[in-house]
């Protein structure tokens, strides 16, 4: 309908929690660049401390338009107390037009997440942070629903549990030949070069299914290079594996979105 009565869509924009939208057709604002630049921008303006009071101002200087800096050099702080960045990535970027955007940054500072809303101006390559950025709440913790419960295959589950101590010792050592052994037809798995060690299987859920079935196992790692008081991680993983022949071979293994189940070992 834009198309027939010669109008341009508006573009959308994201709220101030950091969504991410995609730039309406046609819009030139350099969403990387300035994602970049905001990164920059914020490892200045996220620390400050009375000793590096003036260096911080000069640093901010190259990032504001003489116009604000000028007037307000340290963008609102008074010269008292200390911040420091402890890490910082993009959380979104919302962009308004062809010259304005809003990119939040997820940050760490003093021990403490939060967002911070830097206001991005560009024009003709060049950018700048157009006006005093925005504190906003970190993103709240989810509450993760518990796993719908399911019916237990045990003759599978003892199946899987005295083949998989294998597999996951090749997963972990990076022994192709020995993984390929347990790989259904067509699959391709990576393993992990010897980056750790096996140490067991905590858990492992097998639920009743066809030949194709969706397994989750909670492994224990050992951490390598360590001989004494070793260390140990839990790790759990989504399996989906094929009956070949009354055998269970392994068709893919990725990141579980399920918590462990104690007791289901």
């Amino acid at each position: 309908m834009a198309i027939v009565l010669d109008e341009t869509p508006a573009s959308r924009s994201g709220s101030s929690g950091g969504s991410s939208p995609t730039p309406g057709a046609g819009s030139s604002f350099p969403v990387t660049l300035a994602e970049a630049y905001a990164m920059q921008f914020g490892a200045v303006f996220l620390n400050f401390s009375p000793a590096t009071a003036n260096q911080r101002a000069t640093q901010l200087a190259a990032f504001v338009p003489s116009s604000i800096s000028g007037a307000d050099p340290q963008l609102g702080w008074n010269g008292s107390g200390t911040l420091k960045l402890d890490a910082e990535q993009v959380a979104g970027i919302s962009v308004q037009n062809d010259n304005r955007a809003v990119v939040t940054l997820l940050a760490t500072v003093n021990g403490q997440q939060m967002q911070l809303g830097v206001p991005i101006y560009t024009a003709n390559g060049a950018l700048a942070v157009s006006g005093d950025p925005a504190w906003l709440p970190a993103p709240a913790q989810a509450s993760v629903p518990s796993p719908a419960p399911s019916n237990a295959d045990p003759n599978a589950q003892a199946q899987l549990n005295a083949q998989l101590p294998a597999f996951f010792q090749a997963y972990a050592s990076g022994d192709t030949p020995t993984l390929n052994r347990f790989l259904a037809s067509g699959a391709s798995v990576t393993g992990l070069n010897g980056s750790l060690s096996y140490a067991g299987i905590s858990s492992l859920s097998v639920p009743t299914g066809g030949d194709t079935r969706t397994i989750t196992v909670t492994v224990t790692w050992q951490l390598g290079g360590q001989s004494a008081n070793v260390g140990k991680l839990n790790s759990t993983y989504d399996l989906t594996v094929v009956d070949q022949g009354g055998k269970w071979f392994v068709r893919s293994i990725q990141a579980s979105t399920q918590a462990p189940q104690a007791g289901s070992s």
